[in-house]
Order: C-alpha cells, then structure tokens, then sequence
C-alpha cells in the first residue's frame, strides 16, 4: 500500500494528528502544494485546468510541468525544450513519490546554475548510501536497501536514469530520466533524496509499511500554513532579488562600425 499525493483541508484550526515519517523515500505522496506553490511564488505561469490536468510553464517557457489526476498510472512530468547545445529531455514521477524529493528537482528549475560541475553521487555517499559501479552501470542503494538510483548505459547515446523504492508490498514509486536531463537538477533530485529530515503525514495518509520510522506530534493547520507561507515567501524573495539584479546589469553597447555617421 502506498500514498499518493493529496491536499490538507484547513476548514478548523483544531490540532491535529500527524506523523513525522522516516525514512522520506518511504513516506508516500505528500500535499502537491508543497511544489506548485513554490512555481507559482517564482514566477511560472500556472495553465491549470480546475479539476483537470495541472501545467505549469517556467517564466521562459522552456519548461512545463504537467500532472493529470485522471491519467493511468498518473504521475508528474517535467519537460524540457531543446536549447543550443541543451538536447529536449524528459522527467517522469509515479505518484507516490515523495513530494519533498520531487520538490528537490522543480525547486532546482527555478534557482540560477552553480559554476561547480554537477555530482549525483555526492549527496548520497555524503548519507551513507552505497554506491557501486559495474562497467559503464551505476548504482546508489539506500542504507535500509529499498531506495535506489541507477545510471545505466547499454550502448553509447543508449542510457537512463532511474529511481525507485519498495517495501513488503512491492514497488512503490519510481523517477525516470532521460540521458539528456541536466546533471545539476538531477544532483538537486539526489540531495532531497538523500537527506535524512523526517517528512510530515497527517493521519490516514501513512504508508502500511514496517520499514518506516513515526513519531505522532500534534499540528494546528495554522501552523501548517504558516510553514508553507515561509517557504513561499522565501521562493518570492529570492525571485525578486533576481529580477532586481538582472534589470539593474548594464547593457552593453554595440559599437558602431568605423566611420559611421550619427544620424541627427
């Protein structure tokens, strides 16, 4: 049995029962919120349908992100467009994957590049994840053996990434990327992956599963919204300083050819 995403109801400010949940690659879906609030704090434009399928395109639309509850299996998926020397590429996400881990990769699309050379693995090795390699096949197992992410390459122009989990039940959710997917959000992917913070579930929203970890702890859903209002209020700084500094860049000045005269 696994969770699929969903939306809290704040209809009462009565504390409610949740549940700190570890570890987060099997904590099940999560509030789908916790992503498209934050695209639409930086910017994107939201062509959402009401009760229909979701879309999302970055400021540039060079991006989309799309989700439609009455697809079959369903899931998330994150297109990008062709770009220069940046080939198409596409991301798949079935939907009982963490939305925090989801949240790793969209938040990534919305923050400038690094300068620094991208590393999957590092995130993980960094958390105890084993990695292992045989030929050109890469591998990072969780340290509880039921999450993974592989590199595989059967031929050259021929490879994929791929993530997944599973409990006693079977497989619970899986992450396909395309060997054309930017190293830099798919390290972002791997971190949120990675990291060992609990993740929160309000009671009847936890996987039946005994390889996770709980811990009950009572939640106003004032409180809820007041951490979903940081965590937007953040995205819209950080756009805004952004903007801000690229508005604010001189321009540079094409130079006129040689003797050109200056019309009057």
């Amino acid at each position: 049995m696994t969770t699929t995403w969903t939306s809290w109801d704040p209809t009462a400010d009565q504390p409610q029962q949740h549940y700190l949940v570890e570890p987060r690659h099997l904590a099940g879906g999560g509030d789908l919120r916790h992503v498209t609030e934050y695209l639409r704090a930086c910017g994107w434009k939201d062509l959402s349908r009401t009760g229909g399928p979701m879309a999302f395109d970055s400021p540039d639309r060079l991006v989309r992100i799309g989700f439609d509850p009455t697809a079959t299996p369903g899931g998330l998926t994150v297109s990008g467009k062709a770009t220069g020397q940046q080939p198409a590429w596409n991301v798949t996400f079935t939907m009982a994957v963490p939305i925090e881990v989801v949240a790793g990769f969209t938040d990534t699309l919305t923050k400038p590049r690094s300068a620094h050379a991208p590393n999957v693995w590092a995130p993980l090795e960094e958390h105890g994840w084993e990695t292992s390699r045989v030929e050109e096949h890469f591998t990072a197992v969780a340290p509880d053996g039921n999450a993974w992410l592989q590199y595989h390459q059967s031929a050259p122009g021929q490879a994929h990434w791929w993530a997944g989990a599973r409990t006693e039940h079977g497989r619970s959710w899986d992450a396909v990327f395309t060997p054309t997917t930017p190293m830099h959000l798919i390290q972002g992917f791997s971190a949120a992956l990675a990291d060992p913070t609990p993740v929160m579930r309000p009671l009847g929203h936890v996987p039946a599963t005994k390889f996770i970890r709980t811990t009950s702890v009572s939640v106003r859903p004032s409180e809820l919204g007041h951490w979903q209002q940081a965590r937007i209020t953040a995205a819209r700084a950080a756009t805004w300083a952004r903007n801000s500094w690229t508005a604010a860049r001189p321009r540079r000045q094409t130079p006129s050819p040689a003797g050109a005269r200056t019309r009057r």
